[in-house]
């Protein structure tokens, strides 16, 4: 069940440039819920510290925006990683032994973190740039 609402004006007034305009929101969802499920969902948005209404409205955007996981793009990830971290290391090694030093430990976890961080942006990206190019095809024409 939706609540009437008013509609906006075609031209709100105009706010103070030093002043935030809030987003309108128009349409409404409604669901049904027993009330132990509402006593769980109620306690989870004030765990948060957030409204009920804000709660369900930050949740639900995040999962319609969540893309499911691509068993190839996790493993193109991992891939991704993976050689990140191989030239990285590779390339700090040899950075390290020209000055007489040695790789530190902290210096690897930086590294893996890095990668870590990076890999799933770098998979999409190569998919990205994969199916640009026509795909299986090779990119031919």
């Amino acid at each position: 069940m939706t609540t009437p609402r008013i509609p906006a004006p075609a031209h709100p007034p105009s706010a103070p440039d030093d002043e935030v305009r809030p987003v309108l929101r128009a349409k409404t969802i409604a669901t049904r819920l027993t009330p132990e499920e509402l006593r769980e969902v109620e306690a989870a948005a004030g765990r948060d510290g957030t409204s009920l209404a804000e709660w369900l409205r930050e949740l639900a955007l995040k999962t319609a925006r969540q893309r499911p996981a691509d068993p190839m793009e996790l493993l193109l990830s991992e891939v991704s990683a993976t050689r990140y971290m191989l030239l990285n290391l590779f390339h700090a090694t040899a950075q390290a032994n020209a000055e007489g030093k040695h790789l530190l430990p902290e210096s690897v976890l930086k590294i893996r973190d890095q990668a870590n961080t990076r890999k799933l942006e770098a998979a999409r990206k190569l998919m990205e740039e994969f199916l640009a190019q026509g795909g299986q095809e090779g990119g031919k024409p």
